[in-house]
């Protein structure tokens, strides 16, 4: 199911944009829901800190002390993947919004069919990348790798992290890193990180906390190369 965000500062509008993402839901069969409507962006962000979003229709136009692009900002630092959808009746911004890697930009005011447009191809867009399911063991145990928080060595057995369940195998800790994808980068002499999973990172402490609010090690041996990388995947200043 995906998580859906709206954001405006429009109580009357974001009322008639829940009322028609639910039509549209039900209408395409679409397995989907809002998680949170809301005229305040710090509950967007605190929401998206400590919650699984997929989507969310953001208002650029926020009579606050932030706009609609700069909050965007903030979400794409805690959260990269989340499909982005401006509204504003200001079209002299359609341009900008697209910097924070905009899946679309609606013009207010709303219309059903233009909404339904881009939500029918948000998820033929969603559907359309294949998960990259990884085996474990001679058992064909699989796991859809963008669940692994992290991997961790724990003598002879490797422990694969989701938010759900471990898994435990035996197996060599250098041999199976060459088996993850390109996000997955070792920071510990025990331990794999997940990039797209990390919620936050205290160099200092040498601590990366991830989205289930677990954590690991960042060794010294590592963290020069780990911080560099972070830098360069666009999840962190």
């Amino acid at each position: 199911m995906l998580n859906f965000i709206l954001c405006d500062d429009n109580l009357h509008l974001l009322d008639r944009l829940e009322k028609l993402l639910d039509n549209i839901f039900v209408k395409n069969n679409f397995d989907a829901k809002i998680s949170l409507k809301t005229a305040d962006y710090n509950k967007v962000l605190d929401y998206i800190t400590n919650n699984k979003v997929d989507v969310i229709l953001l208002d650029i136009n926020l009579k606050s002390n932030k706009t609609g692009l700069q909050v965007a900002e903030q979400i794409r630092k805690i959260n990269r993947n989340i499909y982005i959808i401006f509204t504003t009746g200001h079209l002299e911004y359609a341009m900008v919004a697209y910097k924070y890697k905009t899946f679309d930009y609606i013009a207010k005011p709303i219309s059903y069919d233009r909404l339904e447009e881009t939500i029918i191809r948000l998820f033929e867009d969603i559907n359309s990348e294949p998960k990259k399911y990884i085996k474990l063991d001679n058992k064909n145990t699989v796991v859809d790798s963008s669940e692994i928080e992290y991997v961790k060595r724990d003598g002879m057995k490797l422990v694969f992290h989701t938010s759900c369940r471990d898994y435990d195998i035996y197996s060599s800790f250098n041999k199976f890193q060459e088996r993850l994808p390109e996000n997955f980068i070792r920071c510990h002499k025990s331990y794999i990180a997940n990039i797209s999973q990390i919620k936050d990172v205290e160099p200092v402490s040498g601590t990366i906390t991830f989205r289930d609010n677990s954590s690991c090690e960042i060794g010294p041996k590592y963290k020069s190369e780990f911080m560099e990388v972070l830098r360069k995947y666009g999840n962190f200043e």
